[in-house]
Formats: structure tokens, C-alpha cells, sequence
């Protein structure tokens, strides 16, 4: 993870925790469809609460990011598009004509390209209109932060995977007291 990606991130969780967003269930569940679709049932099962959380997360943000690109009337030009599929030709060589036939047959790969480029932009105009402080750092300060980043993002991953053996024991001692009974 780059310290650009971590500003995304920084700026995606404050915008998230500053909006109160009221999400219809119809649209959650459509959402955790999309998510949940590549996985096994007992794995959709197992994960329905943490694919809940980001799908709340994900179309909560995407409603706020649609605004403020709208409210700044943010356009992505076909020509945004072009240059984004030329870098990805140019950085894959030997498969220049099968990235273009796959963005040619697969609309809704270029619609993500063209969603991806708009987020980009509505992150952009944020960091213009913040208030930036600008701090000059060593290599070494800058693998730090990304290497605090990583173990904090660690660290919660673990902390919900205990939580949820505490829950299966939880829940498979109910089970035996009612086997008993």
C-alpha cells in the first residue's frame, strides 16, 4: 500500500464517518449479492454480517461521491477513458490485443474504468479543497506509516476473527445445553 492509497483511504473513512445516510434494505441486498456472489453458501453465510458492512459502506459512499460530483459537475471525457486503457495496455506488452478486445466486448468493464476515474477525480477535488499540510519525509518515516497502517488494518482483521470463534463456541455451548435439556 502506497501513501497515496492510504490518504484514499483516510479520506474515504472521515467522508463516511461524517455522513448519517439512510440505505434502503433492497439496495444493501443487491449489493450483497455482488459481494457474496463467488462464494461458497456456508462462506455467504459465515461472512453475511461483514458483507452487510461493506456493502452499507460501499453504496453510502458511492451516494456521497456521486453528489459532490455532481454538485462540481465532474465529467469523465471518453478520452479519460482511451488514456486509462492505453496505460494498462502499455503495461502489460505482450497482451496489448486482448486488453483492448476485453474492454471493447465488456461494456461493464469500461463503465468500472469510467467509475473508478470519477472516484479518482472526486478524491482530487477533495484534496484541492482541503485544508493540506504539506510535511516532508524520509523514506524510512514513510515505510513506518505504511507499516503501522498494515498492523492497525491487522490487528481489527484479528480482532473480528476472535470475536467470531468466540461466537461459534458461544453458540455451540447453547447448542449442548439444549442437547442436554
Amino acid at each position: 500500500m502506497s501513501l497515496e492509497a492510504l490518504s484514499k483511504d483516510n479520506i474515504l473513512n472521515q467522508i463516511e464517518k461524517m455522513h448519517e445516510v439512510q440505505l434502503p434494505d433492497n439496495l444493501v441486498q443487491q449489493e450483497v449479492l455482488i459481494i457474496s456472489q463467488n462464494l461458497k453458501k456456508e462462506d455467504k453465510e459465515k461472512n453475511k454480517k461483514e458483507s452487510e458492512k461493506i456493502a452499507k459502506k460501499r453504496i453510502k459512499l458511492g451516494l456521497i461521491l456521486n453528489e459532490l460530483g455532481e454538485k462540481n459537475n465532474l465529467k469523465v471525457e471518453e478520452q479519460e477513458i482511451r488514456n486509462e486503457i492505453q496505460k494498462q495496455v502499455q503495461s502489460m506488452p505482450n497482451q496489448q490485443k486482448q486488453v483492448l478486445e476485453y474492454y471493447q466486448k465488456n461494456p461493464s468493464a469500461t463503465a468500472s474504468l469510467r467509475g473508478s476515474i470519477y472516484e479518482e477525480k472526486i478524491i482530487n477535488l477533495i484534496k484541492q479543497k482541503s485544508k493540506q499540510t504539506k510535511k516532508t519525509i524520509s523514506t524510512k518515516e514513510a515505510e513506518e506509516i505504511i507499516k503501522a497502517h498494515s498492523m492497525l488494518e491487522k490487528s481489527s482483521k484479528e480482532k473480528e476473527e476472535s470475536e467470531k470463534v468466540k461466537k461459534t463456541i458461544k453458540s455451540s455451548k447453547n447448542k449442548k445445553k439444549i442437547r442436554k435439556k
